[in-house]
């Protein structure tokens, strides 16, 4: 989102979804649904199996304005990745 100039979030114009990830299992989608959301990000989910034996792959759908942003959220590695442990 962006800042209109009077600290008041502009949500992106276009209404239109597209097509952002697809990831292979339900877990995996799962979460990268739920960050996705905490980010204020809006998410449809796509392909997730019903019933017990829940199969994947699954997709997430968010609003065109947010596609970049989505994208660079699930697949950047985590914070700790790369940093040396701490003795």
């Amino acid at each position: 989102m962006v800042a209109n100039g009077q600290d008041e979030p502009v949500e992106p114009s276009s209404g239109r979804f597209v097509l952002a990830i697809v990831l292979p299992t339900v877990p995996e989608g799962l979460l990268a649904r739920g960050l996705l959301q905490a980010e204020g990000i809006p998410v449809l989910t796509k392909g997730e199996g019903e019933g017990p034996y829940r199969m994947g792959p699954v997709e997430l759908w968010v609003p065109e304005g947010f596609e970049v942003q989505a994208r660079l959220l699930v697949e950047s590695p985590p914070a700790s990745e790369g940093s040396e442990p701490v003795s």
